[in-house]
């Protein structure tokens, strides 16, 4: 089965530092078919928007209390109860939101490539949207591990060699 993706791309910056939306497509379809279980349905939709370091710490602070710009942040998205199966509301996956400069200033103190933290960001982000989480050590081990098969996959190298994202 082919999974048909939407996504819609909003730039929020004035960064122009940043993947393609041909690139954001490849790393989600990846995370989305690659999960444990893969994303079951056959189409997805989901948000990614790009933002500079005060929207970002904005919406840090707003949604997990945190006062400082993250890398990613992820809102799935809840249907409300009592709905259909198969009613077309549930391909949708949600939102990330992605800090441009936070991610470069990662990418560089983590010796990485900017493409391969992009990527790690996007699969992360994705996994937080299909309800991975990373809060215990043993959620953080499921959750790291899938993370690197995948990317792994996309040619990248393991993301954790040295450090957690754990944020």
């Amino acid at each position: 089965m082919s999974l048909e993706l939407e996504l819609d791309l909003q730039i929020a910056t004035a960064d122009t530092d940043h993947p393609s939306s041909s690139q954001f497509e490849h790393w989600v379809r990846a995370a989305l078919e690659q999960a444990d279980p893969p994303w079951p349905r056959p189409r997805a939709e989901l948000t990614i928007r790009l933002v500079a370091p005060e929207e970002g710490q904005a919406l840090n602070r707003q949604y997990r209390g945190c006062d400082r710009p993250t890398n990613v942040l992820s809102f799935p998205f809840e249907p409300p109860p009592g709905l259909d199966p198969d009613n077309p509301i549930h391909d949708l996956l949600g939102d990330l939101v992605i800090c441009t400069e936070v991610v470069r200033r990662e990418a560089l103190e983590q010796g990485k490539t900017l493409e391969a933290h992009w990527a790690h960001m996007v699969v992360h982000g994705v996994l937080h949207l299909l309800d991975y989480d990373h809060v215990t050590d043993a959620e953080a081990a499921v959750m790291e591990t899938l993370e690197t098969a995948i990317l792994s996959g996309l040619g990248f190298d393991p993301p954790y060699d040295d450090q957690g994202l754990r944020s």
